[in-house]
């Protein structure tokens, strides 16, 4: 194959081409559980976070619901794949070889975000949110009350059922029900019978399971290693427990003119993908999370 701008651009058409199909064909997870804030700037601030307010009855004037400024950021980061192919192997005509990598390139960009929060999920016993605390900590405030949720119960009927009172039992400062019902579990991979045997099972121990179909499921592969955390969380919500914040999808980019130097002086072409975005914690109040270190209940 004669190496000149034109093919070179008709090289990009067709890796580009690959790149977004494989893009589509990913089914991600991070949205099952995280809200897709877009993002115009390097951060964003989201003073929202904070008290969720309920409705009441207009007597007199409007009550305004002032929102506290959280001052919780979520600063942007850029991230990048990148690969390489060999200049003879265009001459040669072999980039058919190459198509699997684009395609990779492309299921690696797509499922990066699900790297960012679950990753973020697991780190949220230490991680601090919008009120100061770590997202699941014993020590957060609504008015003048102090709530936890979290645990350090493994996975269990008993510990499950507890986790879903707490959460459905809160309330916003003014203590109304904030009417939060949890809908998925999330569990990394060493606890899917567990999960699958409160949920989805018709008994237990020859017991008629009563929980069955009261959440969804959820086995994240990203969460191996993690094996004895597990996660209930409030989704079904405008915003959900977690933020993805996207500045830029992930794009698909190359480097291939003959005076660049990865071409003049290592005859490479290269092609990649980048983005910029990053994940955060929201409402604290629609999660409850336990490491799993302790006793079973």
């Amino acid at each position: 194959m004669v190496i000149n701008p034109q093919t070179l651009r008709g090289i990009y058409v067709a890796f580009n081409t690959i790149f977004n199909k494989a893009l589509t064909e990913v089914q991600p997870m991070y949205t099952e559980v995280a809200s897709v804030i877009p993002s115009t700037t390097e951060s964003e601030t989201y003073a929202w976070l904070g008290d969720i307010p309920g409705m009441r009855e207009w007597i007199g004037d409007r009550e305004v619901q002032n929102l506290t400024a959280s001052g919780y950021v979520i600063r942007n980061k850029d991230f990048e794949l990148t690969v390489g192919v060999d200049r003879n192997a265009v001459e040669d005509d072999k980039l058919g070889l190459y198509n699997v990598s684009i395609q990779m390139l492309a299921q690696s960009a797509a499922a990066h975000p699900d790297e960012l929060i679950f990753k973020l999920l697991a780190s949220g016993f230490t991680e601090k949110c919008f009120d100061g605390q770590p997202f699941f900590s014993a020590a957060h405030k609504i008015g003048e009350k102090t709530v936890s949720n979290m645990s350090h119960a493994k996975l269990s009927m008993d510990a499950y059922i507890k986790a879903r009172t707490a959460l459905m039992s809160l309330t916003n400062s003014k203590g109304r029900a904030l009417n939060l019902v949890p809908d998925k579990l999330i569990v990394p991979p060493a606890l899917e019978k567990e999960a699958r045997d409160i949920l989805v099972a018709d008994f237990v121990n020859g017991t008629k399971n009563t929980m069955q179909g009261t959440a969804k499921p959820v086995v994240v592969p990203q969460l191996a290693g993690h094996d004895s955390m597990w996660f209930l969380l409030c989704t079904n919500r405008p915003v959900k427990p977690l933020i993805y914040q996207q500045r830029k999808k992930a794009k698909f980019v190359s480097k291939t003119q003959e005076t660049d130097e990865n071409v003049f002086m290592k005859k490479q072409f290269l092609y990649g993908a980048d983005s910029r975005g990053n994940a955060g914690f929201g409402f604290w109040q629609m999660a409850f999370g336990s490491d799993g270190t302790g006793a079973s209940n």
